[in-house]
């Protein structure tokens, strides 16, 4: 594999070293070194400088009809993925540092990454299409021959998971967090609905 000097600005960060950079597209057969993060051209990730990305966090998870809604956002607005059930409790868990007894797949490949040096060093929401929403993980590899950066196009509820599991930030684009509802009231009421229920659980009974 070649390696050259060269630079890269991903989320606001230059990368000017002997380095190798990788892109594994889901929509690529093949994945060429020192590609310099090409996409194909039928699909673009503006992911490339510090402006054009805003930082999020799951703001709150909720049942839904197809499965769980992941509020992701912060104090400005707030957005919904629907994700599959499983993955919101896979999620949820990772969030509130639940003990398992056995890893589950997203600590696997954290221990994967950690076993071969490679940090995830964040997840950005790139943009929705047809009702979809895609993600990318970026991840960093550093050894004695050099650093390898690699964005690898993954789904958000796997890309979440993963943050969630390893405590790394998440990050929406700019221009998707204009384009998307605000749903902050919808989570607002919902934990308004929430918390008055607790406060009737905990009501004292009438004494015989």
């Amino acid at each position: 594999m070649s390696k050259r000097w060269h630079g890269r600005l991903i989320l606001g960060k230059t990368y000017l070293r002997h380095c190798t950079s990788l892109s594994l597209d889901a929509n690529q057969e093949d994945c060429m070194p020192d590609a310099c993060l090409r996409w194909p051209a039928s699909r673009s990730y503006p992911v490339a400088m510090a402006n054009d990305v805003i930082p999020v966090k799951i703001r709150g998870i909720l049942p839904a009809n197809s499965g769980c809604a992941l509020f992701i956002g912060n104090d400005e607005k707030v957005f919904v993925i629907q994700v599959e059930q499983s993955m919101g409790l896979v999620i949820g868990m990772a969030l509130r540092g639940t003990p398992k007894d056995r890893p589950l797949t997203h600590d696997l490949m954290g221990l994967v990454f950690q076993g071969f040096g490679i940090e995830l060093e964040r997840v950005v929401i790139t943009s929705l299409k047809n009702s979809t929403f895609f993600a990318r993980l970026i991840l960093r590899q550093q050894n004695e021959l050099g650093t390898k950066l690699v964005e690898i196009d993954a789904r958000p509820s796997d890309c979440l998971a993963l943050a969630s599991a390893l405590k790394r930030p998440v990050f929406v684009t700019r221009s998707l967090f204009h384009d998307v509802e605000d749903m902050s009231d919808h989570l607002a009421g919902a934990n308004e609905q929430e918390g008055a229920g607790e406060e009737d659980s905990e009501e004292p009974g009438e004494q015989a």
